[in-house]
C-alpha cells in the first residue's frame, strides 16, 4: 500500500530531524582531509594550515591524508567514494578538479556530480621564474630574448597537462614566442633543474618557489594572477605586459555528493572562520597564498568557470594523458 500524503510528511520531517541531530553532534570523531598531492606542495601547505584551524574550531582532530598519483586523480576518486557523512573531505586544487577531465582520456570521477562544494579556501598565482644567470631581468626582456633565440627556449613544469604546462602554452600562444615544454614528475625536481641550469625557465606555484626567489636562487619575471601578489609586490603581473593573461590556482574543500546539507553548512561556516582568522592569514601570506572567501555556491561557480576556461587550452596544447 502506498503511503498517504500525511505519512510522506511525517517521513520527511523525521528524516530532517535526523539530519539536524546528526549535524548537532558532528563531528564526533576525527575528520580526514584527503589531499590528492604529495607532501610539500601548495595544496599540502594549505591543507595543514586549514586542518589545524578546523581542529580548533570543531574541537575535534582533523587529519591530512596525502594520496598523490595520476595528477591527483587517485586521491580525488578515493574521496568521491568515501561515506557521505562529512568525515572524509577533499581539499583539492583547480588543476585537478577542472583540468584533469579534459586532459585524461579516462577520469574515474565526475568533478561536479560526485562532490558537494563546501567552500573556497585560497588562491595561488603561478610565477614565471628563470635561472639566476638568465640574461632577462624582466618579462619584456624575456620575450625579446626568446624571440631572438635560434632555438626554442625550454620551460619546465610539474608534468604534462599540469597548470604550469598550460600556462607556458598560453604564454606562447598569446605572444607568438615559441617555447619548448619539458615535463617533470612534480614541481620540486623541475625547480631543482632550473636552479641547476639544466632548464632555464619554469612556471611554478608561488608557495613552491617563494623561498628560492627570496634567496636569489631564482628570478621571478611575472605572476599569473590578474594583479600583483602581496607576497611579491615588486613582481609584475604577466597581464601588465601580455593583456588578458590570467591563470590562478584555487584551493577548495569538497565532500562526497550526498553529504547532509546541515553538515556542509557547518563545514562552510568553519572554513569561513578559519580563512578569516589572523593567524591563518599570516601563515597564508608567508606561503604566498591569498585567502579566498565564499560558500558552496562560490566554489561551484569557480569550478564551472575553470572547466569552461581550460578545456579549449588543453585541446590546443595537444596534451593527453592515458
Amino acid at each position: 500500500m502506498n503511503p498517504t500524503r500525511r505519512e510522506f510528511s511525517v517521513l520527511a520531517a523525521t528524516s530532517l530531524l535526523g539530519l539536524n541531530a546528526f549535524a548537532d553532534t558532528y563531528p564526533s570523531k576525527p575528520v580526514t582531509i584527503v589531499v590528492p598531492q604529495a607532501p610539500g606542495g601548495t595544496n599540502d601547505t594549505v591543507g595543514r594550515i586549514l586542518a589545524q584551524k578546523l581542529g580548533e574550531l570543531s574541537n575535534q582532530r582533523v587529519i591530512v591524508d596525502n594520496r598523490p598519483g595520476a595528477g591527483g586523480n587517485i586521491g580525488t576518486d578515493f574521496a568521491a567514494r568515501a561515506p557521505k557523512d562529512g568525515y572524509t573531505l577533499l581539499l583539492t586544487i583547480s588543476s585537478t578538479q577542472a583540468i584533469n577531465p579534459a586532459l585524461y582520456k579516462k577520469v574515474p570521477f565526475d568533478p561536479v556530480k560526485d562532490f558537494e562544494p563546501i567552500a573556497p579556501v585560497g588562491v595561488v598565482p603561478n610565477v614565471l621564474v628563470v635561472n639566476a644567470s638568465f640574461p632577462a631581468k624582466n618579462l619584456a626582456e624575456f620575450l625579446k630574448v626568446a624571440k631572438a633565440s635560434k632555438e626554442e627556449i625550454q620551460y619546465a613544469s610539474a608534468g604534462n597537462g599540469s597548470l604550469n604546462h598550460l600556462l607556458g602554452a598560453m604564454l606562447s600562444t598569446s605572444t607568438g614566442v615559441p617555447l619548448q615544454h619539458v615535463p617533470y614528475r612534480g614541481v620540486a625536481p623541475a625547480l631543482t633543474d632550473v636552479m641547476g641550469g639544466q632548464v632555464p625557465v619554469a612556471f611554478a606555484s608561488l608557495p613552491s618557489c617563494i623561498e628560492f626567489i627570496k634567496s636569489g636562487k631564482l628570478r621571478a619575471l611575472g605572476v599569473s594572477s590578474a594583479k600583483r601578489s602581496p607576497a611579491l609586490p615588486d613582481v609584475p603581473s604577466i597581464s601588465e605586459v601580455v593583456p588578458g593573461y590570467v591563470g590562478d590556482l584555487w584551493v577548495g574543500l569538497f565532500a562526497s555528493r550526498g553529504t547532509p546539507a546541515p553538515v556542509v553548512t557547518k563545514l562552510s561556516q568553519w572554513v569561513a572562520a578559519a580563512v578569516a582568522a589572523q593567524d591563518v592569514q599570516e601563515r597564508f601570506k608567508v606561503a604566498g597564498v591569498e585567502p579566498l572567501t565564499g560558500g558552496p555556491t562560490r566554489l561551484a561557480q569557480l569550478l564551472q568557470e575553470d572547466i569552461v576556461r581550460w578545456a579549449p587550452i588543453v585541446k590546443a596544447s595537444g596534451a593527453v594523458v592515458d
